[in-house]
This record gives structure tokens, sequence and C-alpha cells, in this order.
């Protein structure tokens, strides 16, 4: 179902990301797309399900003046703070033996490659990428360095959780172990599952879906009002 609130989220990623990880996969995604979101604080309400592994966590920030105001506004975190580097300072420089688990904030497609090297150098440590920003990265060179991009790394990437609004009406969800689902609104104010696939709905495939093109799917209803909620409680976080 659809959360309530970002609290409702948030405790859903978590659920989901753990899943994801008890199931056995080591590349994990925690998505919530929304732009009026400030990552930091997904990050502190998000980061406490990692509590049982202690310093053996290390958290990942996209440069070092994120990693100071982490290491500035937590000052009792229980984990390891750390940027993602650079190319004078790569992030396998920063993997340590003692390190159990690894959780990169808000990543890009800038750091897309550091963020390779991590999962490739992580051994059997899971790798979890929380409010990533790569939808675009399987865009960035030309042609078939973009397509070798995409295959070699992106595609490797489990979604534990997904939500994301593509109007007030179409809402896209994943909820790990659940398959991914479009949610729309429909007379009545009610907003209720119209499909649910096992890959992402994408171009072609998703307006044919909202078109009515594909059978609708007999799922949970949720009513608008939750959603509408939610989305106000995001705009007040973010203030």
């Amino acid at each position: 179902m659809l959360p309530q609130n970002l609290e409702e989220s948030i405790e859903q990623a978590q659920a989901a990301t753990k899943a994801a990880l008890e199931a056995g996969h080591r590349r994990v995604t925690a998505e919530f797309i929304y732009p009026e979101l400030r990552f930091m604080g997904i990050a502190q309400q998000f980061l406490p399900v990692f509590a049982e592994y202690g310093m053996g966590l290390r958290v990942f920030f996209s440069d070092t003046g994120a990693a100071a105001l982490a290491k500035r506004d937590w000052p009792e975190a229980e984990f390891k703070i750390s940027d993602m580097g650079s190319s004078r300072s790569p992030i396998i420089d920063k993997i340590q033996p003692e390190d159990q688990i690894y959780v990169a904030v808000e990543p890009s497609a800038v750091e897309v490659e550091q963020i390779e090297k991590l999962c490739l150098n992580a051994d059997d440590r899971p790798v979890v990428l929380l409010m990533p920003k790569l939808e675009d990265a399987a865009i960035v060179g030309i042609g078939y360095a973009a397509r070798q991009l995409r295959d070699r790394f992106i595609s490797t990437l489990v979604t534990a959780y997904y939500i994301k609004p593509l109007s007030d009406e179409v809402i896209i969800y994943r909820c790990f172990p659940g398959e991914w689902q479009v949610w729309q609104a429909k007379d009545g104010g009610e907003y209720e599952v119209v499909a649910e696939l096992s890959h992402k709905p994408l171009g072609d495939e998703l307006d044919r879906i909202l078109s009515g093109g594909d059978d609708a799917v007999d799922a949970p209803v949720t009513p608008a009002g939750m959603f509408a909620g939610l989305q106000r409680f995001m705009r007040t976080l973010s203030r």
C-alpha cells in the first residue's frame, strides 16, 4: 500500500532494504523521487536500520563538504562517515577491512564511476544507494559508452524501494519483495493499482498502461487524501 506520510515511507524503505539484503542482493537502491526532499534529513531517519553494524557501517556522501556537514550535525553517530572521493582520492582507498556494509547517500551521475568501483571492491559486503540520482547516468557519454555503463553497472542494481509521482494522478511504486506497481487516480478521488510488473515501467509501456491498453490488476485501493498528505509532509520537511 502507498504510505500515508513520509515517516511511513521511510519505514517501508527500511523494511524493503532489509528484505532485499536478506534475500542475498548486494547492490540495493532505496529511492524517494521528490525534488523538494533534502537528502540529509532522509538519511538521518533511514540509517538507524543499520544500527546493528555499529562502526562496521560506512556512510558515503558525495563530497567532502556534505561529509563534514554530516559529521557536524551527527556528533553522536556510531558509524563512519566518508566522502565518495575523486580522481585524486579514489573511493577504494577509503574501503577498510573492518567495514561490513556501505551506504552511499544521493550519488549522482557524476559519482557513478566511483560507486561502481565501490561495488566492485566491496567483495561480498552490501552496498546500499540511498536516494541515488542515477536515472540520467545511462546518457553520460555518447552511444556505445552509455550503453556499456548501463549494461555493466546500473543494470546490476536491485531496487528495494521506489516511489515517484509522475503527476497528481500517477505514482510509480515498488516495495521489495513486491512487484513494480503503477497507481492511478480514479473517479471518486481514490488511487488504485492499474498494473503490476516484474520490471520498472517506462516509455511506451507506461503509456499503454495509463491509456488502458493493459488489463488492470485486482489490487488495493488507496484514498487520494493519503498521498496528498505525503506530498504536504515532504514539502514541510524540505523547508
